[in-house]
């Protein structure tokens, strides 16, 4: 028996542990688990996709597969905790007893899973360093390579592994002590004057101060890998870190190349943090854009969601734009714009949820909300991550600015990520999710093969072949739209050798068939007034070869999303 891969998940993991953990899941399961290269970031570290599928059953390209993905942003490393936590999950319970080990192995025998832990490891591993800088994404300069000559650089100043907050006092500053909490800080009221006040900014140290003026520098490493896929890619001033072009970037090169070479991928989810919430495209358009049966099945699917995970399951358009007169682009687009697979990304952990605040929409908060849900966050602080969320204020001789204060919200481990004792927890929503949508994909399974003699050497060869998933193998009808996928393909692989006395004499080599529904119902009153497609699941390649008795001939049936179907007739 193979000893066991035990990841811990109150941490997270640099570069290199990764890296050592990923390729021990593999030795430990051989015949389960494969891992990958498949590109080179920024910095050249490797970006490593681990490939699920019990191999005993059927190469992995040759199933219908789910793609999975974290940590396209620097500082969101639960996400990569999140995808780490599935794999673990799927090995742990292959052939186990109870529901899951029953699912998994299920899954395992008939699908593949592509699991990419850390899409950003340069990023990441800065966030992670022992004087960390949380950037956006890439750490490639953009848009100039050049470095800041003044303005405030975000940064730990005091080397204690914190980007924090500094704060002055100032009569004309904009925020002030809570008068019943002193450690919170609070805006001024419309037409307030007489109190202490202060000037709150960033952590970080000035280049070419004049004593009086500050403006807190943008990161350098101006970049957002999620803007930088190809549908509704915009330029620098009308979505911010896009890149020069689409996919210039290469993290996003080596996943859009990999995505496209399996075109068995027919969901996905990426996983970013935070606000605890599923969103589902599209990012750009209205609901009343999307094909109709494509919004019907992404709110079926984002319910279970819901259900197994206890995150609300919300529209990007309608729900989740960070200005109302702005929209966001990003893999999404990509994955279900373009190719027509079902996507969701799902911002992992509320630290709003868990102090107790409801009621409030998740970008909105950020711009205004009640002084009372600082108090409730402030006391989940100190009762629940022993006074770690927020720092006690501190002195600090700051080297530019002189005597100031360090403290506040520690953004990286409390807001950006749960704290330690509570990752394992987040992570553990989503597997059962991701299980059944793995398990909805279409299938395409054998029915039955049929050899019938015409003549002495003249056969009728028949293969029919059925799709047994719940969803259709076009996945969705922006996939027949966009033209992605064809019908199921029949092909007949005829010997080489001519002297072998076998011709084709009726039917073509490769024969493009129908698409292929899923047992999903088609109607909304369902038994009640069932599809008149009663077997629109099926379909059946036939072919007339002339060729001796005894005659072995492969035939193959395959669909893009739905797998490949391998078998063999002898003419008798």
């Amino acid at each position: 028996m193979p000893t066991p891969v035990k990841p811990r998940f109150d941490t997270f993991y640099r570069h290199e542990a990764l890296t050592a953990l990923l390729h021990e899941f593999a030795a430990a399961h051989p015949s389960l688990v494969g891992v990958e290269a498949i590109g080179k970031s920024y910095e050249g570290r490797d970006i490593w996709v681990v490939t699920v599928t019990n191999l005993a059953t059927g190469a992995p390209e040759d199933k219908p597969a789910f793609w999975a993905d974290g940590n396209i942003h620097a500082a969101e490393v639960t996400a990569s905790t999140a995808v780490l936590y599935y794999l673990h999950r799927l090995v742990d319970a292959y052939g186990a007893d109870g529901d899951e080990g029953r699912r998994i192995t299920q899954l395992l025998d008939t699908r593949t899973i592509y699991l990419c832990p850390r899409l950003n490891p340069d990023g990441a591993e800065l966030a992670l360093a022992d004087r960390p800088r949380h950037i956006r994404s890439s750490t490639r300069r953009y848009p100039y390579d050049e470095e800041h000559i003044d303005g405030l650089t975000v940064e730990d100043v005091d080397g204690d592994g914190h980007i924090l907050f500094m704060r002055i006092a100032d009569p004309n500053g904009t925020y002030k002590r809570h008068p019943q909490e002193p450690r919170l800080m609070v805006p001024r009221e419309p037409g307030e004057f007489g109190g202490e006040y202060f000037r709150l900014m960033p952590e970080g140290t000035l280049e070419a101060y004049d004593g009086l003026t500050i403006t807190v520098n943008r990161d350098p490493e101006g970049l957002d890998l999620n803007r930088n896929f190809p549908p509704q890619w915009r330029q620098e001033h009308e979505q911010v870190g896009a890149g020069p072009y689409p996919t210039s970037e290469p993290e996003v090169r080596a996943v859009v190349d990999f995505i496209v070479r399996h075109p068995n991928i027919g969901a996905a989810i990426s996983y970013h943090t935070h606000s605890g919430v599923i969103l589902r495209p599209m990012g750009t358009h209205s609901d009343d854009d999307m094909i109709p049966e494509d919004l019907w099945a992404y709110k079926r699917f984002s319910a279970i969601g819901e259900k197994a995970s206890g995150y609300p399951a919300v529209s990007i358009f309608h729900d989740f734009r960070y200005h109302p007169k702005e929209v966001i682009s990003g893999t999404q687009d990509w994955v279900y714009e373009h190719l027509g697979a079902l996507f969701w990304v799902v911002e992992i952990w509320s630290p709003n949820a868990e102090a107790g605040i409801s009621g409030y929409k998740w970008t909105d908060w950020y711009r205004e909300h009640p002084i009372e849900d600082d108090l409730k966050l402030l006391k989940w602080s100190d009762e629940q991550c022993g006074g770690l969320a927020h720092h006690d204020w501190k002195p600090f001789h700051h080297p530019q600015l002189g005597a100031i204060e360090i403290g506040g919200w520690d953004r990286f481990n409390y807001w950006r990520n749960p704290p330690p004792h509570l990752r394992e927890r987040e992570a553990a929503r989503f597997p059962a999710w991701m299980t059944q949508i793995a398990l909805a994909l279409p299938r395409l399974e054998l029915l039955r093969t049929e050899v019938r003699a015409l003549g002495d050497d003249t056969w009728r060869v028949r293969l029919a072949v059925c799709n047994s998933g719940w969803l259709p193998a076009y996945v969705t009808r922006k996939a027949l739209a966009n033209k992605t996928v064809r019908g199921v393909i029949f092909e007949i692989h005829l010997p080489d050798d001519a002297a072998a006395g076998v011709a084709l004499l009726s039917g073509k080599r490769r024969i493009e068939g129908p698409q292929l529904e899923g047992h999903a119902p088609k109607t909304s009153l369902q038994a009640f007034v069932p599809s008149r497609e009663v077997t629109a699941d099926r379909a059946v390649g036939e072919w007339v070869v002339r060729a001796p008795k005894g005659t072995r001939l492969a035939l193959t049936a395959r669909a893009d999303r739905a797998g490949t179907v391998r078998t063999e007739v002898v003419l008798d």
